[in-house]
């Protein structure tokens, strides 16, 4: 089966140009103007960008956390994510403390294979550094997996620096690459206390027992120690100025950092927190929290010179039932907002209309990096021959408004709710086959696959 793309203008990292693109089966064949050749379908997508299929790096489906379990599954949450234009997830295999890699990777293919609407990758999550762990890594790289997780807070995930620096040194020594929850928990913990004692409950306090400088200490702590690995790392869900600064110095100082950010640090700001409703203010409890709206500026800034490498959503979604399982104790509220629908036309409206970053840009952030990042490349992230066919269609005149209830994520709220787009995702092609128009999924059961990871090639 033979489809092309006509008339359109191709997106890439380079820049945007008029170009056709020709499908044969699950790969695209040749891109170029005026593509000739025989094809069985034709069609039009004048006017449009054709960007790769956007990548989320960082999702978490069908976690238990805080005493309850994200809203979204594999099912629900890939099948958002492919109405948002992402055609690949990478989420978190999350084998609790005592646990075994293996027995990790395991539960999560039982919770996503067969599940899964859009291709899907695991990183996996070290919680426990010993012997036993060490010497399942490089089968982790057998399986698929070339990219860890690891935490500097919450006490049934996190790592002391000593067992960080061993499992950055043995991910070296094996090419692998790892992200890192960068806050201080000693901080944090210090200042919650503190706010308890005072009787300061509410969503108002969760920012400010998380503040920047907890971000950029461990940011700081974390980089020290890479360099002592001698191995690059990657800072996930970058929030603030001061940490920036923190990988700024890094760099300087001849260290490999990646940096990601996610579009809740580039459009909400923490007055939200200051609702005098509860409800409205704990939809937007995260971690870290959302900053002062002049951070804002900052990260566009660095994502617009290259210094933040890929735009994310940690989407970990709740619904209002569970976010009010912390109404008489803010640290009991599920950390985590919902995102993974709506990330390609919020950057696109907020970044490329606004003319913060330029479409280039942007594919740089949703789909080259993270698939250089992540061994993806180039069979993901790139519109050329011999890549596959995930293709994003996206209409600059279709504007819209977003609103909760006209979206398929399993949450009852969204923390858009409002936000004007310019234009939209008018279709969104998966492995050559037309999986979303116009806001519907087509495909009545989930597709996706697995995908076999190598190296960071970034």
């Amino acid at each position: 089966m033979r489809t092309l793309l006509k008339g359109g203008s191709v997106v890439s990292p380079a820049g945007v140009k008029r170009a056709d693109v020709l499908i044969d089966g699950e790969k695209i064949v040749k891109v170029g103007r005026s593509v000739r050749g025989d094809a069985d379908t034709v069609v039009d997508v004048e006017h449009c960008l054709l960007f790769p299929g956007f990548i989320d790096a960082h999702t978490h489906f069908d976690l238990d956390v805080c005493g309850t379990t994200t809203a979204d599954d594999f099912y629900t949450g890939s099948r958002a994510a492919l109405r948002g234009g992402t055609t690949t997830v990478i989420d978190f295999a999350c084998p609790n403390k005592g646990e075994s890699l293996h027995y990790g990777l395991d539960l999560w293919h039982k919770k996503a294979d067969g599940r899964t609407f859009c291709d899907y990758g695991f990183h996996m999550t070290i919680d426990d550094w010993n012997e036993s762990i060490r010497a399942e890594i490089p089968d982790m790289f057998a399986k698929g997996i070339s990219s860890f997780k690891m935490y500097m807070t919450y006490p049934a995930m996190m790592v002391g620096d000593r067992d960080l620096y061993w499992a950055l040194k043995e991910l070296r020594h094996l090419g692998g690459i790892c992200g890192v929850h960068c806050e201080s928990a000693g901080i944090i913990d210090g200042m919650t206390a503190e706010r308890k004692n005072a009787g300061e409950l509410s969503p108002a306090s969760h920012p400010i027992t998380r503040p920047p400088l907890a971000e950029a200490e461990a940011v700081s702590r974390l980089l020290r120690v890479a360099q002592a690995a001698n191995c690059p790392v990657i800072i996930v869900h970058l929030s603030s100025q001061e940490a920036l600064e923190e990988v700024e110095r890094a760099r300087h100082r001849g260290q490999k950092v990646y940096v990601e950010t996610c579009p809740q640090y580039l459009l909400l700001d923490n007055s939200l927190y200051c609702s005098g409703d509860y409800s409205t203010a704990a939809r937007y409890v995260c971690a870290p929290p959302l900053r002062e709206k002049w951070e804002q500026h900052d990260l566009w800034r660095a994502l617009r010179h290259g210094e933040i490498q890929t735009v994310s959503t940690d989407h970990c979604s709740f619904t209002l039932a569970q976010k009010d399982m912390g109404r008489e104790d803010f640290t009991k509220i599920p950390g985590g907002l919902p995102g993974v629908e709506t990330r390609g036309e919020l950057i696109y409206s907020y970044g490329v209309a606004t003319k913060r970053i330029t479409e280039a840009q942007m594919c740089k952030a949703l789909c080259e990096n993270p698939a250089r990042l992540y061994g993806l490349f180039p069979r993901k992230g790139v519109l050329q021959a011999g890549s596959d066919a995930d293709i994003v269609v996206y209409d600059p005149g279709d504007s819209h408004v977003i609103r909760a209830e006209d979206c398929i994520a399993n949450v009852d709220y969204n923390p858009y709710e409002g936000f004007v787009t310019a234009g939209g995702i008018r279709q969104v092609w998966l492995r050559g086959g037309l999986a979303v128009e116009r806001g519907s999924v087509l495909d009545e059961s989930p597709r996706g696959r697995y995908m076999v990871r190598g190296k960071c090639s970034l």
